[in-house]
């Protein structure tokens, strides 16, 4: 079964990946709702909870998020092609559910959440280095050793990742 067939089956057959979806926002509004507005951030018990609703919306969403850059910068897929349910409504998901959360606690009070934000991180720079690489199809012009050139995608990566660090 290949990655297509799993896209294919899911349009074919959207109901449990839509009420996936529209659950996990809802179900954090209602958390918000019962959230007794007078407990400190940090010593909230639903901070857990946000914790594994974030961590439900976001894995679909990045995954959504890369693979619409994939299709976009490598595969060039025209925006009309585009399946709503498996490449929009997950990153819809995503966005709405951390805006509810956001609203009821900060981001620093929900736990292991800086490990998703540095995952991110991480994989917006590797998308934008090969996209960098391959448009300046620099295998091509070069007789560069390729060791040299994965210590240097290595070194990017760190470069990206310290000035994050910094930056935030």
């Amino acid at each position: 079964m290949t990655l297509r067939d799993i896209f294919a089956n899911i349009s074919a057959n959207p109901s449990l990946l839509l009420w996936f979806l529209l659950c996990v926002p809802l179900l954090t509004f209602l958390i918000s709702i019962w959230q007794n507005p007078n407990t400190l951030p940090q010593q909230s018990p639903n901070r857990h909870f946000y914790a594994v609703l974030a961590y439900l919306a976001c894995i679909p969403g990045i995954f959504a998020i890369t693979l619409n850059m994939y299709l976009f910068l490598f595969e060039r897929q025209s925006i009309w092609d585009m399946n709503l349910i498996t490449q929009i409504l997950p990153i819809i998901t995503m966005v709405g559910t951390l805006i509810i959360i956001k609203r009821n606690i900060p981001f620093e009070y929900v736990p292991a959440f800086g490990k998703l934000s540095g995952f991110v991180t991480l994989v917006f720079a590797m998308i934008g280095i090969m996209w960098f690489v391959d448009r300046l199809r620099i295998y091509a012009i070069t007789y560069v050793p390729f060791h040299y050139i994965a210590i240097g995608f290595v070194g990017m990566l760190l470069l990206i990742r310290f000035g994050w660090n910094k930056m935030f």
